[in-house]
């Protein structure tokens, strides 16, 4: 597991590098780039905050039968 400075770190990383990539793209008027790289910077985000608190397993849709997953 990640100490406090390591995440902190490793979220200063992502940041500076993303945010980098986003302002140069904005100035060459590349929009779509722009936008890919939000995207990316938000993927990075969610996976490092799973690293963290994974997410719980979805429910079983309605009218499912349980029996039949424990088998």
């Amino acid at each position: 597991m990640l100490t406090k400075d390591q995440l902190a770190a490793e979220l200063k990383r992502i940041a500076t590098t993303q945010i980098s990539d986003i302002t140069r793209a904005v100035k060459e008027g590349q929009k779509s780039i722009a936008l890919n790289e939000v995207r990316d910077m938000a993927q990075r985000l969610n996976r490092l905050a799973d690293a963290f608190s994974p997410r719980p397993a979805a429910p079983p849709p309605p009218g499912a039968d349980p029996a039949a997953e424990a088998a």
